[in-house]
């Protein structure tokens, strides 16, 4: 087992403090000293300059999954040169009628080393892998989903 640690520090300022007038604003500072300025999505008066949580949820799945895809890729002896996502997180309402995210797609492009030509199947088979071992896929109740191109 292990921990993993993050300080989330707001504060009100100046500012008043009713729901249209307070700052989104914070900062999340983790375990190795980096830090992050972080808001709500500019749609619930976030600042859009910053990473709102959602984008992070879904940042963190992607993030999970890639790691996760590479570790299988190495024991089999596939060379990854690059790995891309640009994976999209869905807000809306849950069966339960809550705010949630609902879904996650992953967008995954790779590029690998020269003369490494995995199979469609083989690509499957890490994808679907990747997701059965990936912690945070693990961790969450929203369906993830892989498409590959």
């Amino acid at each position: 087992m292990s921990e993993h640690k993050a300080t989330l520090v707001w504060e009100r300022g100046e500012a008043g403090f009713d729901y249209k007038s307070y700052s989104r604003n914070h900062t999340w500072t983790f375990e190795n000293g980096a830090s992050l300025e972080a808001s709500a999505a500019a749609n619930y008066l976030g600042d859009a300059s910053k990473v709102d949580p959602e984008a992070a949820f879904t940042a963190s799945l992607s993030s999970c999954h890639m790691l996760t895809f590479l570790a299988l890729a190495a024991f089999q002896k596939i060379v990854v040169d690059r790995y891309e996502d640009e994976a999209v997180g869905f807000l809306g309402k849950s069966d339960a009628g809550k705010m949630a995210i609902t879904r996650v797609e992953l967008h995954p492009k790779i590029t690998f080393a020269d003369g490494q030509d995995p199979s469609r199947e083989q690509l499957e088979s890490l994808h679907h892998k990747a997701h059965e071992e990936c912690f945070l896929a693990n961790t969450v109740n929203c369906p993830i989903e892989t498409i590959l191109e």
